[in-house]
């Protein structure tokens, strides 16, 4: 079994409420993607998902740490090899010479042979070893790589959740750059009519005050001062596109094609109380995790100062002829205990049990680490919405007055009782509210996604 939860070692000041939120709304949203209505986001996230490299690596590690939870169960089980052996020997008896072997009749001298043999065995066995876990050492060890493949699967749904996140602010991001675009195409074609108007004053030799010349220079500033801008927009739309097609694991080419208007934004989620991000946000889940599998890892050095014992048993046939291989009158058994006793190990197992502690102090340090963020994440959520919407209302009512007003700035210099600077001013402004207020709604979008993130919602 995976070791137990240990969140009461993680010992944080923590409240009973949040302080940037009197809202205590139990409960968690899993579907926080589908609040946005937006089905062409939906398909996005789905796609970066399935083909995004850093989501199948974080896959293949959860199947890594599988595969050594097994590697680490297989210690405490028996462990059986069948074994075929074929050998020829030969053996030289030295002192022993041949005397048949001398040299021919006749005389002359004859050097002795070495006395020799040559002997064939073959062999057939099944082999089984067992070390007993008497302590519960392997037992520590497996517990540790349980709690180890815990923790990848928690890895992987914080770094699944976060490329959702990812992909839902690149397209809002990518919405506004394309209404930035549009309203930068606006701002030229209404720079380039207020050009016209001067110009024209100034072929038939309407002189206000003057200053047509130098009127006529602002105006013909702006409008290529609006050009620039609509450049600069192009450029931010196109790096947009290549962004988000990137995280959906394609090649940039900047072939996306993005929707026009930011979608509203929805209702605030439960917050919940701050004790529960320890049982619902994925990144605390995974330090908790390697905190318990690094106590099990304490466990096992502890207990490898104890005796081990182990069991071996073997049977099989041994016999010199190939054909006799498999008959059971050559059959052959072996059983054996042995129980081992570390004594002197230079101070290598203490050693190893205080570097593991170290680590234990180690991970708990970064649980508690990732718990205060997680707070700091959820307060500072929670009290960007609040004066997000403050400024949005804001410049909501400075875009409609900076409007009004460049509506009636128009209506006076056509009337001959206003002059151009007025008009000139208020058309910036008014065009300058507009686009910060589509940046403070991407801003509200992109908080409420990290709001969600903070406090652990899945999708």
């Amino acid at each position: 079994m995976p070791p137990a939860k240990r969140p009461v070692d993680v010992a944080l000041p923590s409240e009973d409420a949040w302080s940037a939120s009197t809202v205590a709304k139990r409960g968690i949203d899993q579907a926080w993607l589908k609040r946005f209505k937006d089905r062409q986001l939906l398909d996005l996230v789905q796609a970066a998902v399935a083909h995004h490299p850093d989501l199948k690596g974080a896959a293949a590690r959860v199947r890594q740490a599988a595969g050594a939870a097994r590697l680490a169960a297989s210690a405490g089980r028996p462990q059986l090899n069948a074994t075929l052996t074929g050998n020829r020997r030969k053996t030289n008896f030295i002192g022993f010479p041949d005397f048949g072997g001398f040299g021919a009749a006749g005389g002359g001298s004859a050097t002795p042979e070495v006395l020799s043999t040559i002997s064939d065995s073959f062999g057939a066995s099944l082999d089984l070893s067992w070390e007993i876990d008497l302590w519960g050492r392997i037992r520590a060890a497996e517990s540790s790589a349980l709690a180890e493949w815990q923790a990848a699967e928690a890895d992987f749904r914080a770094a699944r959740t976060s490329l959702a996140a990812q992909v839902a602010k690149a397209w809002f991001a990518l919405t506004e750059a394309a209404q930035q675009r549009a309203l930068a195409e606006e701002t030229v074609a209404t720079f380039q009519k207020t050009e016209d108007v001067i110009a024209d004053r100034f072929e038939i030799g309407e002189v206000d005050g003057g200053g047509t010349g130098a009127q006529l220079r602002l105006a013909k500033a702006d409008t290529a001062s609006a050009r620039e801008q609509l450049a600069a927009r192009e450029n931010q739309l196109r790096q947009a596109r290549r962004q988000i097609e990137v995280l959906l694991g394609r090649y940039p080419k900047n072939a996306l094609q993005e929707r026009l208007e930011l979608p509203q934004l929805p209702s605030p989620p439960p917050a919940g109380l701050p004790s529960e991000l320890l049982v619902r946000r994925p990144d605390i889940q995974a330090a908790e995790r390697r905190y318990a599998s690094q106590g099990e890892r304490v466990k096992e050095a502890r207990l490898a100062r104890f005796p081990k014992l182990a069991l071996t048993a073997s049977g099989g046939t041994s016999t010199e002829a190939l054909q006799d291989i498999l008959n059971s009158d050559f059959g052959v058994w072996n059983l054996a205990g042995n129980l081992a006793q570390p004594i002197l190990t230079g101070g290598r197992l203490r050693t190893e049990e205080q570097i593991r502690r170290d680590q234990e102090s180690q991970t708990l340090a970064h649980l508690q680490s990732t718990v205060l963020q997680a707070f700091l994440e959820v307060e500072l959520a929670l009290e960007a919405d609040e004066f997000l919407a403050e400024r949005e209302a804001a410049i909501t009512e400075a875009a409609a007055l900076a409007n009004e007003a460049d509506v009636a700035a128009r209506a006076d210099y056509r009337d001959g009782v206003g002059d151009i600077l007025t008009v000139l001013a208020a058309q910036s402004r008014a065009l300058q509210f507009s686009g910060q207020r589509l940046s403070l709604r991407r801003l509200r979008l992109d908080n409420r996604v990290n709001l969600h993130l903070a406090l652990g919602g899945d999708f």
